[in-house]
């Protein structure tokens, strides 16, 4: 700043100069001397000048990412990345399924805000996503939101729907590899505009919008399949969250719906899956979605030092036909899951992930932070599915898993997870006794390991 100051009156003594001395030709040598010294110094002054704007400016490398921001901090823009290696081995499946080396997700998060109010978000995926075929780059989530007050902030584009709690929850912080069976039946990222906020000093937060819909496990694409809309809510209180000396303090408790139309046999769920990621149901081909679609889902997420637990239940509704011009019936899907784990090292449990209290440096004696974990879940579908919507012989009609797991954070950025699943198969009357899909003729044992870099 001082040799800003000290240019600056150095140019405006040499124009003064300039002004005083006696009329001179326009082309003295004294006079253009002072002149092309005026406009060096005039440079060297826009350069300190455009230093010191980047001095001002604030950079901030952490690892949750690289956050450049404004001077006056009303306009930032930071990157963050997600990358996902997973090894997945199965059991006793007579080669039906491949192990596999699985690059599960390769995103990164470009974010920011402009004005102070105005938030925007843009996140490509640039991974496949199952073991068995790979997907081309898309756009899970691009949108942008007016937060008016902490009451009420509107949302424009695609993001997640807030119907499912284990849904909701960002990916590099989930307690197992793989979402449950019972997120099979809410929907994953839909195109629309919704409203939410929080209420009563941060313990009841809501969301609700209309948005384009999606079946089951489904995310939207830039090109909606119908004309009908689906209206989305969900209410979540926290009723302690400000008691500090309640061992109730993190408990919170919520509802989440969806209601619509559907039609086409995109309307329908493409299937639902395991914890390992095998399809063990699905409609038949011919099968599409026409009339009301809707969902209802009770939930609850509870932290208390360093143990968590979260649950949920599922139903989810379609009308379907077996095919364009066939008989109309309404099928009503269920599940639930309850998931739960313990942090062996102390550190608090937490819905955004765990942090270690040191992070792992062998020459120093840290190992970061390890946490047991168990979850158990339910899917179930419809007996009215069988045999008209849906092959007996080739899906299954109920599948229970049991998970256990040991996660292990060298770092906040940096983790390891290990799980082993174990899904049960059950089905509809009329199934053959050795089923035509070989993933459905024994159990599913599944041991899926990932390492994830998050920052």
């Amino acid at each position: 700043m001082r040799t800003l100051t000290r240019l600056s009156t150095a140019i405006f003594g040499l124009a003064a100069i300039t002004a005083i001395l006696p009329a001179a030709p326009a082309t003295s040598p004294e006079i253009q001397e002072l002149r092309d010294e005026i406009r060096a110094l005039e440079q060297k002054l826009l350069v300190l000048e455009r230093k010191q704007e980047i001095q001002d400016e604030k950079v901030t490398v952490t690892d949750k990412g690289f956050t450049f921001a404004s001077a006056d901090s009303t306009n930032s823009i930071k990157l963050r990345g997600l990358v996902q290696l997973d090894s997945r081995l199965y059991f006793g499946d007579n080669g039906s399924a491949n192990n596999a080396f699985v690059l599960r997700r390769a995103r990164l998060f470009f974010e920011g805000t402009l004005a102070k109010n105005v938030s925007f978000q843009l996140v490509p995926e640039l991974a496949g996503g199952t073991a068995t075929a790979a997907t081309t780059p898309s756009i899970l989530d691009a949108n942008f939101a007016f937060t008016l007050r902490k009451e009420l902030q509107l949302k424009f584009g695609k993001f997640k729907s807030p119907v499912g709690l284990e849904m909701l929850q960002s990916e590099q912080a989930t307690t197992f590899v793989e979402r449950s069976l019972a997120t099979n039946l809410v929907p994953n990222r839909d195109i629309g505009i919704l409203a939410g906020g929080e209420l009563l000093n941060g313990t009841i937060s809501y969301s609700a919008g209309i948005l384009n819909g999606v079946p089951d496990g489904a995310s939207s694409t830039n090109a909606d399949f119908d004309n009908e809309k689906d209206g989305v809510a969900r209410v979540f209180a926290s009723p302690f969250k400000n008691n500090v000396d309640s061992p109730l303090q993190g408990l919170s408790l919520g509802i989440s719906g969806s209601t619509g139309r559907a039609k086409t046999a995109s309307g329908r769920t493409a299937g639902y899956k395991t914890d390992g990621q095998q399809t063990f149901f699905s409609y038949g081909a011919a099968t599409v979605a026409d009339g009301q679609s809707w969902r209802v889902s009770p939930q609850f997420d509870y932290r208390h030092g360093s143990f968590g637990a979260m649950g949920e239940y599922v139903l989810s509704a379609v009308n379907v036909r077996p095919s364009a011009a066939g008989a109309k019936a309404e099928l009503q899907n269920q599940a639930w899951q309850i998931a739960a784990g313990y942090v062996l090292t102390g550190e608090d449990s937490a819905y955004t992930g765990i942090a270690p209290a040191a992070n792992f440096n062998f020459a120093n004696g840290t190992w970061g932070a390890f946490e047991v974990t168990g979850r158990y879940a339910n899917l179930k579908v419809d007996d009215a599915a069988f045999p008209l919507y849906a092959s007996a012989a080739s899906s299954a009609d109920e599948a229970t898993a049991f998970g256990v797991g040991l996660n292990w954070y060298l770092a906040k950025a940096v983790v390891f997870k290990f799980d082993y699943f174990q899904t049960k198969f059950g089905f509809a009357a009329g199934a053959p006794a050795v089923s035509a899909n070989p993933i459905l003729r024994q159990d599913e044992k599944a041991f899926i390991s990932r390492f994830q870099l998050s920052f």
